[in-house]
């Protein structure tokens, strides 16, 4: 973990790379690298390629306040819910959100995936990699989702967070890898030369040559 208010990267290929350096004890081994779509998935293929190792996806959506959508309380995924805070908001209420979350999880899923069957996580090390993280909510949540299905070891792996996010996941994870922790945070992309938007074909292309290479 470094702090530095002025390194940053070319784009999201070069974290993972980066990234990758750090994690070269996994190499060839049991685990497996998971990308938080859309951003994650690049720099995720890059530590993957790198330590050869195979490449999952997680699909978790926000579940947030019927009066404010960017509070969370709780996450959403394909088989499973996680509520962190539900205090005031009715039962049909979450019932209702987390079907029309479901929905677009599943057309994501059907978008990135194609024929492509999900990976089993159980009992396996996954190593968790986005491409930064600001407040880190949406990802405590998706952590405890993994926690449920079952996983042995988790690796957080993020090219650069704000401090108070890294400490709150930190202690979520089991190993934590992050390459900076600038004391002035202003956004993830502020740390990319190149932070274009990822699209949801270069997800599904990324994924299957991935798979390919697995192979």
């Amino acid at each position: 973990m470094k702090k530095d208010d002025t390194e940053r990267f070319y784009d999201r290929n070069e974290a993972g790379l980066a990234l990758a350096q750090k994690l070269e004890h996994y190499k060839d081994s049991e685990a497996i690298v998971i990308g938080v779509p859309r951003g994650g998935v690049p720099v995720a293929f890059a530590v993957a390629m790198e330590l050869r190792l195979p490449l999952e996806i997680i699909l978790v959506k926000k579940l947030g306040h019927p009066n404010n959508k960017e509070y969370a309380i709780g996450a959403v995924s394909l088989n499973d819910r996680l509520l962190i805070n539900d205090e005031n908001v009715s039962a049909s209420y979450i019932e209702s959100e987390t079907r029309a979350l479901r929905e677009r999880l599943m057309e994501m899923e059907r978008k990135f995936c194609r024929s492509r069957k999900p990976l089993a996580l159980a009992n396996k090390t996954v190593i968790l990699v986005d491409d930064g993280i600001a407040t880190g909510t949406t990802l405590l949540a998706t952590i405890r989702l993994l926690r449920k299905s079952m996983v042995q070891r988790i690796v957080l792996a993020v090219p650069v967070a704000s401090e108070t996010a890294l400490k709150k996941l930190a202690a979520a994870v089991d190993e934590c890898v992050c390459l900076l922790t600038p004391d002035y945070f202003t956004g993830v992309g502020a740390f990319y030369d190149d932070f274009a938007q990822t699209t949801d074909e270069e997800v599904a292309e990324l994924l299957e040559l991935a798979q390919r290479n697995a192979v």
